[in-house]
């Protein structure tokens, strides 16, 4: 209902649903405000915009990553497969945030999540992908797949890398319940300028190699 009330009130001068996506932020953001035992660290928020086109992609471990990827609180459209949206309560706030649908291994799908999300991009709104297409279930990074690289030389926008860790201790891939503590952190990395890059693939691999590295380093941290 809150998000029903914000969505009302502010879409007549909130074109891109800025204020309703961040008060959905805040709705899953909840999850660690309540939990004690639940910890949440983001760093360098700051290469992050609040306004223009950019492609934010992720490392993908768990359904927790959603929770926790609230937590940038910047404006972004998520890309998420489609069943997501037919959830009680979450699935109708993805609605409403016009959230960018997505059937995996559907090319009639893929080519409206492709439009969509140019749509956004021309409108200076972010969009955020998993690059591996699903989560991974022992925590290693798998392959990319070229959709959110294209976007970014297509669009001519940054690719924001996103380095996650943690998360799979939320709610893992064939988990069936919430674990009782974690400590996630998300590493925001610079920008990466497409421009210097000739080929999807030389911009995918040059991506994944960035957030493997980052991954690593900080799961040798930990």
């Amino acid at each position: 209902m809150g998000a029903v009330l914000v969505w009302a009130l502010t879409t007549p001068f909130d074109r891109n649903g800025l204020v309703l996506h961040l008060y959905s932020s805040f709705w899953a953001q909840l999850y660690f405000y309540v939990n004690p035992l639940w910890h949440l660290e983001v760093e360098g928020r700051e290469h992050l915009p609040w306004k223009g086109p950019a492609v934010l992609v992720s490392n993908h471990e768990s359904l927790g990553d959603i929770l926790v990827l609230f937590g940038l609180y910047r404006p972004y459209k998520w890309v998420s497969k489609a069943a997501n949206f037919k959830l009680p309560l979450i699935g109708w706030n993805m609605r409403l945030n016009r959230y960018v649908p997505l059937v995996r291994g559907d090319k009639e799908s893929i080519g409206r999540m492709m439009d969509q999300c140019e749509m956004w991009l021309a409108r200076g709104v972010p969009v955020l992908m998993f690059p591996e297409g699903t989560r991974s279930a022992d925590g290693q990074l798998k392959p990319f797949k070229d959709g959110a690289f294209s976007l970014a030389l297509k669009m001519k926008c940054p690719i924001i890398p996103i380095v996650l860790t943690g998360t799979a201790k939320t709610l893992p891939k064939h988990g069936l319940v919430l674990e009782t503590s974690a400590h996630c952190h998300v590493q925001v990395m610079p920008p990466v300028d497409p421009s210097g890059f000739g080929e999807v693939a030389a911009l995918r691999e040059h991506v994944r190699d960035l957030i493997a590295a980052e991954k690593a380093r900080l799961e040798t941290a930990a």
